[in-house]
Formats: structure tokens, C-alpha cells, sequence
């Protein structure tokens, strides 16, 4: 066990090393480094990156850590892009420092795994799983974490669809321009379709087209509904009756949600039997056979 425990001893070390270098107390920042940003012209100036700090970390195994963890996910079965999801969700994070922290808690996994079998000491087999579980289930649990938050963030969009929808085709009934209309909804609203307006709204700014910017945001919902909602909305230089196009398009879009709703609760309407069923069937089974049984007894 004695490699066991060293492993264990290194692991901890950095630990404690990132995480004190971290506590202004433990590691003071330089001088430059605290006037850097009020000096005209030093609002992108950076401190000088210390050996051991979570910064130089980084630098160091994010390149690394983004290709383990990109292919360990292809590995499980992801096959949807890490930056997509955190695009989708306007996650502060970027990739590299997902992945970093994706195999920090990895190998605290790891650590956590190596330290259990060190002090009870089972079999080879079971120290191995316990290790290289701990590891899989922290990397899985963060990995499942964001695709469970894309998962919910483009049902939010779906359900929200129809009512957004309304509002765009009566702003755009009303004299509003296309422009406009999203921007009113945008700031009027607080949900996952508004935040996704004002980031389409911004790359209208940088000099996207109005179209390109909706088929950047259908394309990164991947919402079928999104995808015919703006299919109707790049005819807004065509067509003279938007309004009423977009307000049928919201009512077929509404018919699929109700649609869905009635199917989710006929299923669970069904799954309330199963209980009852396995409740009922049981005695019946043993009232049935004792007396099969009891009258199996006769001929023996």
C-alpha cells in the first residue's frame, strides 16, 4: 500500500497548493498586478502567473484536459459539442476551463478512491473499482450536469415558443419592424427565449444579417419549432402578412405542445395501474394457489 499512499500524499499536496494559492492571505498578488488595471491603457494587463497557481494550472494541462475530456465523453456516448451546450445555456464557462475542472474533480475522484482503499485495504478487484470509480463518477456526474441543464434550457424554449411567438406577430401587426419586435420582447421578457433574443439582437449590432442571426440561434437551440418559427421570420422582407403567418405558426406550435402534454399524461395515467395491478394480482396468486396445492395433496 505503500505506493498507494504516496499517490495519495501528491494528490493532496497539490490540492493544498492550488487551493492556498487562491487565499489572498497565503499568496499576495504583486504590485503591478494590483495598479495593472487603473493604469490608462492596462485594463488587459496581466499579473505575472505564479509556478504553482491555478492559473499556470490551467495553461498547463488545458490543452490536455480538453482533448481527455473530449474524447472520454465520445467514449460515453456524447456526441453533441461541449461548446454548443455551454453556448446554449450562456454558461460563463468556456471549455478549457470546464474540461480543467472536469479532471480536477476526476482526480480528487481519484484521491478520495486511493485513500478508502489505503485504510481498509479490500482486494485488488474491489481497490480497483473503487479508484477508477470515483474517478468516472465525478468526470460522468460533471459531464451529465451540463447535458441535463441543455436538456432543460431547450424544453424552456419550447414551452415559452408559442406565447413569444404571439407577441412577435402582434408587435410586427402593430407597425413594429423585425428588429423591433425582438427587441421589445427581449427586454420585456425573462426567460430562456429572452436571453436568446438579446444575443441575437447583439450579433444583429456586430453586422449579421437579421436572418443569419435567427438561423445561428435555431441552429443552436436545435428546437424543431425554433427552426419553423424562423423560417417564417426570414420572409419578413417578403411578405406582406407576416402577422398572420407567424400567429398560425404559434397555434401549430401550441397544438404540439398540448399534443405532448395529453401524451405525458395518458402515459402516466398508465403507469398508475401498475401498482394497483401488482397490488390486486398478488393475493389472487396465493389465494389461487393454496387451494391448488391443498387439492394437489389428495392425489400424493
Amino acid at each position: 500500500m505503500t505506493p498507494l499512499l504516496l499517490l495519495s500524499g501528491l494528490v493532496l499536496w497539490a490540492g493544498l497548493t492550488l487551493l492556498l494559492s487562491e487565499l489572498r492571505w497565503f499568496s499576495r498578488r504583486s504590485l503591478a498586478a494590483r495598479v495593472g488595471p487603473y493604469v490608462p491603457g492596462g485594463m488587459g494587463l496581466r499579473g505575472r502567473v505564479g509556478v504553482l497557481s491555478v492559473e499556470s494550472f490551467r495553461e498547463a494541462v488545458g490543452p490536455v484536459a480538453r482533448a481527455l475530456g473530449s474524447q472520454f465523453s465520445r467514449l460515453f456516448g456524447v456526441s453533441e459539442d461541449l461548446d454548443r451546450r455551454l453556448t446554449r445555456i450562456h454558461s460563463d464557462l468556456d471549455v478549457t476551463e470546464f474540461r480543467v475542472r472536469q479532471i480536477g474533480w476526476s482526480l480528487a475522484g481519484l484521491g478520495i478512491g486511493a485513500l478508502l482503499t489505503a485504510a481498509v485495504r479490500p482486494p485488488v478487484q474491489v481497490a480497483l473499482l473503487l479508484m477508477f470509480g470515483g474517478l468516472l463518477l465525478a468526470f460522468l456526474a460533471l459531464e451529465q450536469q451540463i447535458s441535463g441543464a441543455s436538456d432543460r434550457w431547450k424544453r424552456a424554449v419550447y414551452l415559452e415558443l408559442p406565447v413569444v411567438a404571439e407577441q412577435v406577430g402582434m408587435l410586427l401587426g402593430a407597425g413594429y419592424s423585425l428588429v423591433g419586435a425582438l427587441s421589445r420582447v427581449a427586454e420585456r421578457g425573462s426567460g430562456a427565449i429572452s436571453q436568446d433574443l438579446h444575443r441575437v439582437l447583439t450579433r444583429i449590432r456586430q453586422g449579421v444579417s437579421e436572418e443569419e442571426a435567427l438561423r445561428e440561434w435555431a441552429e443552436l437551440t436545435d428546437v424543431a419549432a425554433v427552426d419553423r418559427l424562423v423560417s417564417v421570420l426570414a420572409l419578413n422582407r417578403e411578405a406582406s402578412d407576416l402577422g398572420r403567418l407567424i400567429a398560425e405558426e404559434a397555434r401549430a406550435i401550441r397544438r404540439d405542445v398540448q399534443r405532448e402534454l395529453i401524451e405525458r399524461m395518458e402515459k402516466r395515467g398508465q403507469q398508475v395501474w401498475i401498482p394497483v395491478t401488482v397490488a390486486t394480482l398478488l393475493p389472487g396468486v396465493v389465494f389461487i394457489v393454496i387451494p391448488f396445492f391443498s387439492a394437489l395433496s389428495d392425489f400424493l
